[in-house]
């Protein structure tokens, strides 16, 4: 769409993120589409995309949709250029049935969310240690399910493998075949054979999952000394490790202000009951399903650790179960509160930080 453009008009920003291109949108203060654009996802890009939209007037915010991926790095280029970014969701499965879907659309339903006030988030801050321990996390994470691939398709191996081969290792432990696995010498110039073949893969394997270990060991080393700097009350918390601590680091964000209550990280970890009264039925709750599924899994894990070695926490439980709720129910209360004490600590750790 061209326009008259207008130096002195306010307008806010759209942008759909994409991993090579961007697509822009400006609207006016009357939500009217202005123009819209694309651009390359590199630094000169970006400059180029804020050009753009000064060009048409005072650019009063821009919601960028996908802000801690495909946009990270258009996001860190506005807020060094003092401009004030929202976090956008995509336009919702109607709206699309009603209204389609392109690049154009999505760009404009941005800029017209962070216009209206419909999205208010702020995007994470990364250029701080918590997207150090993101980067290392998102590795290590990797690694993890690497390995524990490689241990099934060991087993496999194993368990299909000829009689000589299978007998040795059927009984052992993963740790136990490995080490055995390590040992085997194939004979090159007999793959046919399928013992020597078992033997090749089996030492392959071990050898992969070797490499994970040493890979995820030092990795670990690396996080343990990242957090223990950023959040040392949370990690003094009963239960609460590296991992832990590091996945509550990346779900709240190093500029955890951006969460104004405990509350709103509490719905973000979803453990927020969520109302769903109807009619003759009452109040009542029902169980959040949404938010960051690994942060809520992470506080899960605590819980089950304190309820077997936590004493106040065991008698917690023991007192809702008298009260007629079930298992499950305490601890969903459990993961509650404890999701209060964590955004509490989070904060204390996190503020002392930028003292730093």
């Amino acid at each position: 769409m061209t326009v008259t453009k207008a130096p002195t008009q306010l307008i806010t920003g759209g942008v759909d993120t994409h991993q090579k291109t961007h697509h822009a949108g400006i609207v006016d203060a009357h939500l009217v589409a202005v123009a819209d654009r694309e651009f390359p996802a590199t630094e000169a890009g970006y400059r180029e995309l804020l050009d753009w939209m000064s060009g048409y007037g005072l650019v009063s915010k821009v919601g960028v949709e996908a802000s801690g991926s495909y946009g990270a790095g258009l996001t860190r280029f506005l807020l060094a250029a003092g401009i004030e970014v929202v976090e956008v969701q995509q336009p919702e499965k109607a709206t699309r049935h009603r209204d389609g879907k392109s690049d154009v659309l999505d760009a404009y339903s941005a800029a017209r969310q962070a216009a209206t006030g419909a999205a208010r988030g702020l995007p994470k801050l990364t250029t701080g240690i918590v997207e150090s321990i993101r980067m290392l996390k998102v590795a290590r994470d990797g690694a993890v399910k690497d390995r524990t691939r490689a241990y099934s398709q060991l087993r496999d191996v194993v368990t299909a493998a000829p009689g000589a081969i299978h007998d040795q290792l059927i009984t052992l432990t993963g740790p136990q075949r490995v080490k055995r696995a390590l040992s085997l010498r194939p004979d090159p110039a007999r793959l046919n054979d399928p013992v020597q073949a078992a033997k090749k893969s089996l030492r392959n394997l071990a050898r992969r999952i070797q490499g994970l270990n040493t890979e995820i060991a030092e990795t670990d080393r690396d996080l343990a000394a990242l957090t223990k700097k950023t959040v040392p009350s949370l990690l003094a918390m009963r239960q609460v490790g590296t991992q832990t601590a590091a996945q509550m680091l990346l779900t709240a964000g190093q500029n955890i202000n951006r969460l104004a209550t405990e509350a709103q990280f509490a719905k973000l970890v979803g453990v927020a009951p969520l109302p769903a009264s109807s009619g003759k039925s009452g109040t009542r709750h029902r169980l959040n399903r949404g938010g960051d599924r690994q942060a809520n899994s992470a506080l899960h894990l605590v819980i089950i650790g304190r309820l077997k070695n936590h004493p106040e926490t065991q008698a917690y439980m023991r007192r809702r179960l008298a009260q007629g709720k079930t298992k499950k129910e305490a601890i969903r209360c459990l993961k509650r509160h404890l999701a209060r004490a964590i955004y509490r600590t989070l904060r204390n750790d996190l503020k002392a930080l930028d003292g730093l």
